[in-house]
């Protein structure tokens, strides 16, 4: 077996959240085939900050405009492509929607929707990501109705 060259990637996203009719929610990425439910996230461009890649991605794959309200944590993982071993590393933000629609998501994924928190941990097709999402929700439980880390009004969306 031949020896693999090593590379490391990093990319950036969020956990959306708001609360309808009492019930929190979150935004999830769908693509069909290859089948996936996910979290927005997405490779920095040259000179994009951390921050800076999570809004953008997030923008670009679910339609919303979003601010970031806190840093949750990071994942790590490994994939082989040809003859490099990436190790990876994506970072997540807690974020808001404060403008923006579903419907105005790009053509990477075939839909953008917004699911009651148990629905979306049952879909999501990554338990290192189910992990940023539960650490997410026990987040948004220790304030419940206010903002996260003080960073403004609470979570309104269009859908």
């Amino acid at each position: 077996m031949p020896i693999l060259r090593t590379a490391r990637v990093s990319s950036a996203g969020g956990v959306v959240h708001r609360v309808l009719d009492g019930r929190q929610q979150i935004v999830l990425v769908h693509r069909r085939s290859p089948p996936l439910w996910a979290l927005p996230k997405g490779t920095p461009d040259s000179g994009e900050t951390t921050e800076e890649t999570a809004l953008r991605e997030t923008r670009e794959e679910t339609g919303l405009d979003v601010a970031i309200e806190a840093q949750l944590r990071s994942i790590r993982y490994y994939f082989v492509r040809g003859s490099t071993r990436f190790h990876k590393t994506v970072h997540f933000f807690l974020m808001r929607p404060v403008g923006g629609a579903l419907d105005q998501h790009d053509a990477e994924f075939d839909e953008v929707v917004w699911l009651d928190l148990p629905e979306a941990l049952a879909l999501m097709s990554h338990a290192t990501e189910r992990s940023v999402v539960e650490e997410a929700s026990a987040r948004l439980a220790t304030t419940p109705g206010e903002a996260v880390a003080g960073t403004g009004a609470g979570a309104e969306a269009t859908a």
